[in-house]
């Protein structure tokens, strides 16, 4: 044992000369320092055995008297006799020195409330087939709404976190006219909502004080192309006569791809696909994304599109699985942007309404766009 407060040798300045008194403020006086003996106890100093219990002696006093002075506070404490078992008062504070047991490994989890997670998503599931199937002008209404939710999200948290204020009226107004205008008119009519509400977003916030007015208006005209305009792709998948079941594939496809990419990389992922922006994903998950996106693709397409092939199914997939994962990225990369982990908390077990819509914005351009090729419009 070697401990580096015991190894400095005494020095004459610091401890007096031998044939002087004790030096002012020093503890008791011990016998004259020896320098041949000094020399030949290092680099530890004997101590003195520990006096029985009830002796009226004290360890430090007695260490005190064999080397000099000892500097004493509250934490000090006498060091045991070689051999000799420490002793441990009865204080808890005591006993945070003694080695802790090792904890048994962690069972490998999710991370979300799994039962909330996939009983929302049953409800979710449920609501879009009910109103896709029964009036197609329910279905148009549920995703106006929640692309005002989500709207709602976005600009809440960019406010909070950057103070950034993108106009959220005129954002929420047009984006609900765009999702209506896609399902009536087309791809013109779509256009022509989003001219508007760009504009009707510079002009709003107008009002305010000019300072910060780029920034806001670019953050708001941001949000109308990243929310309301990408949702639009589905009312006009849904105009067409076989719309339910195009809107219908879409959503299969993607949820899939979603739940393959989570189930084989919590299970068999190792290698990181982006650490930067998103820690938890992987590339075996992006394999299991488009392994499962590729045959819910080629069973959709060959059982529920008109004219439809299995080949054609396999080529949809694979883009699927590619743009979801991009849109996962992408509005991972926002949340890493704002510090946060999730946009909402409406959905119990999945976050907020752009918690789910990551995956799905993006991608219903390139639904729509490879259906309009194999099967037309």
């Amino acid at each position: 044992m070697n401990d580096s407060s015991w190894e400095a040798p005494p020095q004459a300045g610091y401890w007096g000369s031998p044939d002087r008194g004790p030096a002012q403020g020093a503890g008791p006086v011990g016998p004259p320092y020896d320098a041949h003996y000094a020399q030949q106890t290092r680099p530890m100093p004997l101590v003195p055995a520990a006096p029985e219990h009830g002796g009226g002696q004290d360890v430090d006093q007695g260490a005190a008297r064999l080397g000099g002075p000892l500097v004493r506070d509250e934490t000090t404490r006498a060091r045991p006799h070689p051999g000799e078992m420490p002793h441990h008062p009865q204080n808890p504070e005591s006993m945070s020195d003694a080695p802790q047991p090792v904890p048994p490994p962690q069972k490998k989890t999710a991370g979300r409330d799994l039962g909330a997670a996939i009983g929302v998503g049953v409800g979710l599931c449920a609501l879009v087939v009910v109103s896709l199937f029964i009036v197609k002008a329910v279905f148009v209404g549920v995703v106006a709404v929640a692309i005002v939710v989500g709207l709602r999200e976005l600009t809440k948290r960019l406010e909070e976190r950057k103070g950034i204020r993108a106009p959220f009226v005129p954002l929420a107004v047009g984006g609900a006219a765009m999702i209506v205008s896609g399902y009536v008119w087309g791809s013109d009519g779509a256009w022509i909502a989003v001219a508007l509400t760009a504009l009707a977003v510079l002009v709003r916030r107008m009002a305010q004080p000019p300072e910060n007015y780029l920034r806001d208006v670019t953050a708001g005209v941001f949000a109308v192309f990243y929310v309301p305009f990408l949702a639009t792709f589905v009312s006009m998948m849904l105009a067409a006569d076989d719309g339910p079941w195009r809107v219908l594939t879409f959503i299969v496809i993607t949820v899939v791809a979603d739940t393959g990419a989570y189930a084989v990389g919590w299970r068999f992922g190792t290698h990181k696909l982006a650490p930067r922006i998103s820690p938890g994903k992987t590339r075996e998950g992006l394999l299991g994304a488009v392994g499962f996106a590729m045959a819910a693709g080629a069973l959709c397409m060959q059982f529920l599109i008109d004219e439809g092939t299995w080949w054609q199914g396999l080529l949809l997939g694979l883009a699927v699985s590619v743009s979801a994962t991009l849109g996962d990225l992408g509005e991972s990369m926002i949340k890493r942007d704002l510090g946060i982990k999730d946009m909402g908390t409406l959905l119990p077990g999945h976050g907020g309404i752009m918690d789910r819509l990551d995956s799905l914005l993006p991608t219903a351009p390139v639904v729509w766009l490879l259906l309009v090729l194999f099967v037309g419009s």
